[in-house]
């Protein structure tokens, strides 16, 4: 430790900074950056500062989720975002992680988001002089022959030492030196190689064992060092060494073959005789990892395989076999094995960073993953070729070497695909090809691009009149694509007018579930139906909204009964239709004419006699309302006929109206007078007259009392006459316009009717009224007809005198 202590501060004093290399790809970027560090830095070191290196802000580097990407490697160096320092996190061991490569990096990648980008980090590792060098073996033993020739060759055990470069294997030394001399032979892969050289002959009796001190240094600062011991023993005569038949043997071996696979067959001669001349073979290496990889057979010289290679680890190994007699001489060559590399390696998938949603307003070539792919195979077996599956709007590229980005390829719909499960397959070129693959999901994220669609084109809908206000009529119902807040859909009543009155005074719509609901009472006869337009609009930001049209039909009730048009009741006068006593079966007396509001069959009415003095004598028409004799009329029957008929409409339930009509059956007017008394007339008339003639005679005995009373009784009389007159009023037929009909479905009055009315103005209190229906005779009778009508028989000019008939034609 105290070696390291020494070594480190001063190593990290020479850390290089920064070559930066930035290249760009769309909405992606792939730059590089280096640093050199010493091997062994304590955790918390600083590498580099990669934020100003690269020229990034720290707000970046945040707001990025800026991260270190180490793929399958242990992760030495972390990332301070605070900062913007690269950082040791845990201590690296050069040898533990290159071995004897040089020079000897971390790959590292950067990856920052919104918007994606990737920096690639080299972080080269150099050697401190932490590792002295050392033999396998302690001591090393010969047995060698006094008669052996100077010159005799004797390999020695080479020393390790893992560090690289100057603070590697500088040099041997040997002492005592009274013997043998040391000589380095360098080879082709820059290995040295140890033999100790006999430079002066041996004499087993003046010596017979003896030690060296065989020292192995480094060229660091300061020098490691390490010592075998050798003992050599001195034989008897063995002045004929092993010799190898060629200095180089070559083979080759495909990883993954079976333990005891022959690879080559060394062979040494040896020109003594017997014990001295047989020859066994020995591997001399003893690096980890040649030890137990390969056996040798120490008599025939086989080299077999004896453990597991590995192309994607190390794809070389160089044996020195040594070949020794029982004299103790030996001889060395080398054996080149080359590993040939099979496709025995998957690609492997690294996503170094993945969106897990898209918008899908996201224009063409948005990246949405980048990926690292490692095939540790050789040429055609590690290159890899990345695919997606088809019919999916995506393509993958490959910006650089072993990296590739996902893309989108064009629009997306997230109403068409709300998800994507992408799946990338990664094959090499081998053969037969190995692949992997990797499942990626991405969400599509919603827009507001879909405006509300209603199930229909229009609406209508029936209600009935007199409905409650708040009766709920239907429900409109619009759809949205989109989803979450983009697909709320609110319903709004737009502003419109029904006869001059805002539509909202009849309807309402709910906001959340489209349901239309009746604001007032509607009837049929003042509004058949309206129209108004509904508008669904969304959540989104910005809105969309679409409308439609709704047509609400009010359905009629049977709500109003029916109105009789005539004849026409009146409390001040009473109507008589005149009936000759000659009138045939079937004389049209008169007719009931009525109307109903309503529409449809509530409209539709029928007649029906209720009551009758004699129902022999009339009946009245179901349809028409026409009212008829049904036989022939006699003279037994009465004068005075009253009828009373029901005018009944056609709905559910029905109504009705009632009307009463009096009828005179007479040939003439004297004939009914007396009867036409019995009419229960008003009587107001006759008492009336008897107070005026009470108060006139009052008058008359006043007037002998004074002159001056009997004048101002006079214009009293006159002022109360003028006014009695002034209160009498006379009956009123009324006055239909032509064709009078229903505008509804069926009509009530559908034809023309005349009346001609007849009017006596000798009386200002009482008139005789005639009119003809259909060429027959009807009889007005008022208050007070029977003594009007007397005054009016004892004037014979009475019908010449009356006023000419004035027609009314309605």
């Amino acid at each position: 430790m105290s070696v390291l202590d020494e070594i480190i501060p001063a190593a990290v004093m020479w850390r290089s900074v920064v070559i930066l290399v930035v290249l760009l790809s769309s909405r992606s970027a792939l730059g590089q950056v280096s640093y050199s560090i010493p091997e062994e830095m304590g955790r918390g070191s600083v590498v580099g500062n990669i934020a100003q290196d690269l020229g990034l802000d720290l707000k970046r580097l945040r707001a990025g989720k800026a991260r270190i990407f180490s793929g399958d490697s242990a992760e030495y160096i972390e990332l301070n975002k605070e900062r913007g320092a690269l950082l040791i996190k845990e201590k690296i061991d050069r040898e533990a992680l290159c071995a004897k490569v040089t020079p000897c990096a971390l790959h590292l990648q950067m990856i920052l988001e919104n918007p994606m980008e990737m920096y690639t980090v080299t972080v080269e590792i150099t050697d401190i002089n932490d590792n002295a060098p050392s033999f396998q073996n302690k001591e090393m033993r010969f047995e060698i022959s006094e008669s052996a020739v100077t010159g005799a060759r004797f390999v020695l055990e080479k020393a390790m030492d893992a560090d690289v470069g100057n603070n590697g294997l500088q040099s041997y030394s040997l002492k005592p030196t009274d013997h043998f001399v040391l000589e380095l032979q360098s080879q082709a892969d820059d290995l040295k190689h140890v033999e100790m050289i006999l430079q002066r002959p041996l004499d087993r009796e003046k010596e017979e064992q003896f030690t060296l001190i065989l020292t192995a240094a480094d060229g660091g600062d300061p020098v490691l060092s390490g010592t075998l011991q050798i003992h050599v023993t001195v034989l008897d005569v063995n002045d004929n060494a092993p010799v190898f038949i060629q200095k180089v043997y070559k083979a080759s071996v495909s990883e993954n073959s079976p333990k005891g696979s022959k690879l080559t067959t060394v062979s040494a001669s040896d020109a003594d005789e017997g014990s001295n001349g047989q020859v066994t073979y020995y591997i001399s290496n003893t690096e980890e990892d040649v030890k137990g990889v390969f056996i040798i057979n120490h008599f025939n010289g086989e080299l077999l395989l004896n453990g597991p290679v590995d192309y994607e680890k190390i794809n070389n190994y160089q044996l020195v076999i040594e070949a020794r007699d029982q004299g103790g001489l030996s001889d060395s060559c080398k054996i080149i094995i080359d590993i040939l590399d099979i496709n025995d390696n998957t690609p492997s998938i690294s996503v170094l960073s993945m969106s897990s949603s898209i918008s899908e307003e996201a224009p063409p070539g948005t990246v949405v993953a980048m990926m690292k792919v490692n095939d540790p195979d050789s040429g055609a077996n590690g290159r890899v070729q990345c695919s997606i599956s088809e019919n999916i709007p995506f393509s993958i590229t490959s910006p650089s070497s072993n990296f590739f980005s996902l893309r989108t390829e064009q629009e997306l719909d997230r109403e068409r695909d709300s998800e994507y499960n992408i799946t990338v397959l990664c094959s090499d070129e081998g053969v037969p090809s190995l692949s992997s693959s990797a499942s990626l999901h991405l969400h599509v994220s919603d827009v507001n691009d879909n405006a509300p669609v209603f199930e229909r084109r229009s609406y209508e809908a029936f209600v009935p009149e007199n409905n409650a206000p708040g009766l709920s009529i239907f429900t409109v119902k619009a759809r949205d694509a989109d989803s979450k807040q983009n697909a709320r859909v609110s319903y709004v009543l737009e502003d419109s007018s029904v006869n001059g009155v805002p539509v909202s005074s009849y309807v309402s719509v709910s906001a959340d579930g489209g349901v239309v609901s009746a604001a007032r009472s509607f009837d049929y006869e003042q509004l058949k139906d309206f129209r108004f337009r509904v508008r669904a609009q969304d959540g989104g930001s910005p809105p969309l909204s679409s409308n439609v049209s709704v047509k609400i039909q009010i359905q009629d009730q049977n709500d109003n009964a029916p109105q009789v048009l005539y004849p026409v009741q009146s409390g001040g006068s009473v109507v008589a239709e005149m009936v000759p006593r000659s009138a045939d079966v079937g004389y049209l007396v008169t007719k009931v004419v009525a109307v109903d509001v309503d529409s449809g069959q509530n409209a539709w009415l029928s007649y029906k006699l209720q009551k009758a003095t004699d129902r022999a004598l009339f009946e009245v028409g179901a349809q028409n309302g026409e009212i008829r004799t049904v036989r022939q009329v006699t003279d037994k029957d009465a004068v005075k006929q009253k009828l009373t008929v029901v005018v009944e409409d056609n709905g559910q339930p029905s109504r009705s109206a009632v009307v009463s009509i009096n009828v005179a059956v007479a040939d003439g007017f004297p004939e009914v007078l007396s009867e036409l008394t019995d009419f229960p007339q008003g009587r107001e008339y006759n008492e009336k007259l008897s107070f005026y003639l009470v108060l006139a005679l009052a008058a008359v005995s006043f007037l002998f009392i004074t002159t001056v009373v009997v004048i101002v009784s006079v214009k009293i009389y006159r002022w109360r006459q003028s006014r009695v007159l002034y209160q009498s009023s006379l009956p009123v037929i009324p006055y239909y316009p032509p064709g009078y009909a229903d505008t509804g479905v069926s009509a009530t009055l559908p034809h023309m009717y005349n009346y001609d009315v007849c009017m006596s103005t000798s009386s200002r209190k009482s008139d005789c009224k005639y009119s003809t229906l259909g060429g027959q005779s009807v009889l007005v009778v008022d208050q007070g007809f029977s003594e009007t009508l007397q005054r009016a028989l004892k004037d014979k000019d009475f019908l010449d005198s009356a006023e000419s008939p004035e027609t009314v034609r309605e």
